[in-house]
């Protein structure tokens, strides 16, 4: 069994932020994979499904994005999953806007929710897919304004093409394995 993790924050002035690039994500994926993601438990808006023979869950944590953890943790409890069962999508400042990159374990690179995530399960040894948002071109901005901005149109046509193929590589990661798909992933 699999847990796929989508990172965002609850809210429609949220929706189409930077900062829910995971959501978006999963809301592809499961459209892709014939799954309703509409089941509220666990402090997350979440669905069931199957990737061939493999179940696979799909996870929106409603806590925010500095609590993810707090999901995260009462999803891996009850299902009884490791660590390595459980792939995390979120946002990354640090790529540029549309770039992908997947890693089998890692520091939480600044970011609030992997902080969170990786505070409560107390482990890095957890699949990760960062989608690149860019930094802002204005250097005065903050970081939590720019990360709740929404994408410019040029931006946004880049990641609609983003989320396709994260969700790609999601599935992926299901039929091959995180080791394979890095290669592809993080060579395009």
């Amino acid at each position: 069994m699999k847990l796929i993790v989508g990172l965002g924050n609850p809210g429609k002035q949220y929706a189409y932020t930077r900062h829910n690039v995971g959501f978006m994500v999963i809301d592809y994926l499961a459209d892709k994979m014939g799954i309703k993601v509409d089941k509220i438990k666990f402090k997350s808006i979440l669905g069931q499904g199957f990737c061939g023979a493999e179940k696979v869950v799909l996870a929106k944590p409603q806590t925010y994005m500095n609590l993810s953890g707090e999901a995260v943790l009462d999803l891996a409890q009850w299902y009884k999953l490791a660590p390595e069962d459980i792939l995390v999508i979120f946002d990354d400042m640090d790529l540029p806007v549309g770039n992908l990159r997947l890693r089998m374990k890692g520091g939480a690179g600044g970011h609030n929710g992997m902080k969170s995530i990786i505070y409560l399960l107390q482990s890095e040894d957890f699949p990760r897919l960062r989608l690149g948002i860019g930094r802002p071109e204005n250097e005065m901005m903050e970081s939590v304004d720019f990360v709740l901005s929404r994408f410019t149109d040029e931006e946004a046509k880049v990641m609609t093409e983003a989320v396709k193929k994260a969700a790609e590589a999601v599935l992926a990661v299901l039929e091959q394995g995180v080791e394979q798909t890095m290669n592809d992933v993080n060579n395009m």
